[in-house]
């Protein structure tokens, strides 16, 4: 008879790791917003609005950190510490470059009118 244990990682060390990664997903979201709110601020204040296309960057900038985060932690927590590992910092690099793109549209394209 042949019984396999599948090894889980201890809670706290999946915690003190999500939680590290889970700042940084943190600071991310809070740019996002904080850049955001002073577009909004630079419109209102030139009499203008944020068009369409500007409110889309701004929102996916704010939600992709976030859900990425919550995919990362769900298909990493039972594999191991090593997995979970992976799982967040490819997570987090993908916000990073999805930031830069985000970056290099709205300094490009006009998202005010």
């Amino acid at each position: 008879m042949s019984t396999t244990t599948s090894r889980r990682p201890p809670l706290w060390a999946v915690a003190t790791i999500s939680g590290f990664f889970g700042l940084l997903f943190a600071y991310a979201v809070w740019t996002a917003v904080n850049y955001l709110v002073a577009t909004v601020q630079a419109a209102g204040v030139a009499g203008l609005s944020m068009l369409t296309m500007g409110w889309v960057v701004w929102v996916l900038a704010i939600i992709l950190p976030i859900l990425l985060f919550a995919v990362a932690v769900v298909l990493g927590r039972r594999r191991g510490l090593l997995s979970l590992t992976l799982f967040l910092l490819t997570a987090l690099a993908l916000v990073a470059v999805f930031w830069l793109d985000v970056v290099a549209y709205t300094t490009t394209v006009p998202i005010i009118g």
